[in-house]
């Protein structure tokens, strides 16, 4: 039990971890990997329910995705034109789940794998749930004044689901505020 302690301990890393991107258009405080992985799992959710595939496997994928970068950070886009950090996180994804249970040990090493080579529609899916929640992010530091529109035109290339391609489609259209508009209750 000791060594999914630190396992544990080891994802409240990644709540301290900031997604580097964001810091080429001037975002001092952008979001962390944690903040990053539950959207993208999240939006993985409803991308398999709506693709009819594996709902858990995407979301487990979507959990796990960026978990080396406990150890290793996250790279931008820009840094990964220059530095190939594949080998690193598949190195670092080994040794992190080294000592947990056997049965997790082999089911996160294959969910890893599946996901970093779109072995299955379910990886396809979860690649295009972490594109999604980019755009989203993107939308929402657009709506806030940043320059982060050229994200989003960026993922629009590469995303390969129809629904994913869908919901960017609408997320072009819409405001990042406007989930909470009419659920304000103001009372004299």
């Amino acid at each position: 039990m000791s060594d999914l302690i630190d396992f544990f301990f080891e994802a409240g890393q990644l709540k301290r971890v900031k997604r580097s991107g964001w810091w080429l258009i001037g975002v001092k405080d952008p979001e962390t990997i944690a903040e990053h992985s539950y959207r993208t799992s999240v939006i993985g959710y409803a991308l398999a329910v709506l693709e009819g595939a594996d709902s858990g496997k995407v979301i487990k994928m979507c959990l796990f995705h960026d978990y080396p970068e406990a150890r290793v950070n996250d790279l931008h886009k820009l840094g990964a034109r220059y530095v190939d950090f594949k080998p690193a996180e598949n190195k670092v994804f080994s040794d992190q789940i080294e000592k947990v249970p056997a049965i997790m040990k082999e089911e996160l090493a294959s969910l890893f794998s599946d996901y970093n080579t779109d072995g299955s529609n379910e990886s396809i899916i979860a690649r295009d749930a972490d594109l999604l929640e980019c755009a989203f992010q993107a939308k929402e530091y657009s709506d806030q004044g940043y320059d982060a529109m050229s994200w989003i035109d960026n993922i629009e290339t590469v995303i390969k689901t129809d629904s994913a391609k869908k919901l960017l489609q609408e997320l072009r259209n819409s405001d990042s505020n406007n989930w909470w508009n009419g659920l304000k209750k103001i009372e004299r």
